[in-house]
């Protein structure tokens, strides 16, 4: 009698709390999915819920991009995303956008507001095919200040459209040494939209900035700093040039900074001595190696996720300069083998674990008493 009261009470428990919502983890996961140097980048609370930042490639590597967030989906347990953000409307970021919602429920879509960077390919994605998805949820214009509701989490918008947040988070708001040799960069229209997002998970911090540019970081941190350190910071445009100042990158002291970097896109040398001379980063990792760093600014094979499927003999110890963009460019090397993913697990004390999915390699990173300076 005893054990069919029992049966009964787990039935109806399962069915009450469907399992993306019965984790048993106690930790923050975040999945950073290799989308070939795109972005998607993943959420999920001990509680199952989630939040999606951007999507993955558009055109032919729209399907491979969907299907590996949901591998990443899967992994986490999750029937549904609950928030996905679009940082912006480059290809890179919205593509696998259509393909995903195929696959799974989105509940929320977050972006910026209208695409400021005519392109057809996302105009027609925005005319015809993103009002018939968000029809089917929620549609979110984000304006910084704006929280975003995920249980355990506080999950702040602190850029969007161009706007930063004006006012400092608690404990920030000090004045920024770095400002002072600030170099502005060049920037096409779209990438200083970039929804940009800091999650706060007990004492554990993180922030996303999509392709945020070095103009609009130093609207965001000067004169003084407003968002504090972080623990990881995400993303780093793909460790594009034309984002990733001291201004910002020095300045939030990040322990671990995650590259979601492509063969040949992204890990150019100025940003890789910038991330590298960052005061207290213990370790970047990579989605892959890049051959814009070469060997003379990149890290141990450990700490980069993804191969290619016929790699050279030799890495050249010099870094390549990036060909001019055009029909001429040369292919980037191959790799539409197996993908992995890097994935942090943070606890609320502010510890967290990054592990490479590729070759287990995982390093755990204490908690530690945060700068007084902030």
């Amino acid at each position: 009698m005893r054990a069919s009261i029992a049966f009964l009470l787990a039935l109806a428990l399962a069915v009450a709390f469907p399992a993306a919502q019965t984790r048993t983890a106690q930790t923050l996961d975040i999945y950073v999915v290799d989308v070939e140097g795109g972005n998607a980048t993943l959420f999920v609370t001990p509680s199952g819920e989630s939040v999606l930042i951007d999507s993955g490639n558009a055109g032919a590597a729209a399907v491979r991009d969907a299907n590996r967030i949901m591998a990443a989906v899967k992994e986490a347990g999750l029937t549904q995303i609950d928030h996905l953000i679009t940082t912006h409307w480059h290809g890179d970021h919205f593509g696998g956008m259509a393909e995903l919602a195929a696959r799974i429920p989105i509940r929320n879509f977050i972006d910026h507001g209208p695409n400021v960077q005519p392109a057809a390919a996302a105009d027609e994605f925005l005319q015809k095919v993103y009002p018939q998805l968000y029809a089917k949820g929620k549609h979110t214009v984000a304006i910084p200040g704006d929280k975003i509701s995920v249980g355990g989490l506080d999950v702040l918008v602190v850029t969007s459209a161009g706007a930063t947040i004006k006012t400092a988070l608690p404990g920030a708001g000090r004045a920024n040494p770095y400002c002072a040799s600030f170099k502005p960069g060049e920037n096409n229209a779209e990438d200083p939209m970039s929804v940009g997002t800091h999650v706060t998970f007990g004492a554990f911090r993180t922030i996303h900035l999509g392709d945020l540019t070095k103009n609009k970081e130093f609207e965001l941190m000067c004169p003084n700093n407003r968002i504090g350190t972080v623990d990881v910071l995400l993303g780093l445009h793909h460790g594009v040039d034309t984002s990733n100042s001291e201004v910002l990158v020095h300045a939030l002291r990040p322990r671990v900074a995650i590259m979601n970097n492509g063969t040949r896109k992204g890990g150019q040398p100025d940003v890789m001595k910038t991330l590298h001379s960052s005061p207290g980063l213990e370790d970047l990792w990579q989605m892959h190696f890049s051959e814009l760093s070469g060997q003379e600014y990149t890290v141990p094979g450990m700490f980069i996720a993804n191969l290619l499927d016929d790699p050279p003999a030799a890495m050249p110890v010099a870094p390549m300069s990036p060909p001019q963009p055009g029909p001429g460019a040369p292919p980037a090397p191959v790799h539409n083998g197996p993908a992995y993913w890097i994935k942090v697990s943070a606890q609320t004390d502010g510890s967290f674990t990054v592990t490479n999915a590729r070759n287990g390699f995982g390093k755990t990173y204490k908690a530690t008493a945060k700068p007084a300076t902030r």
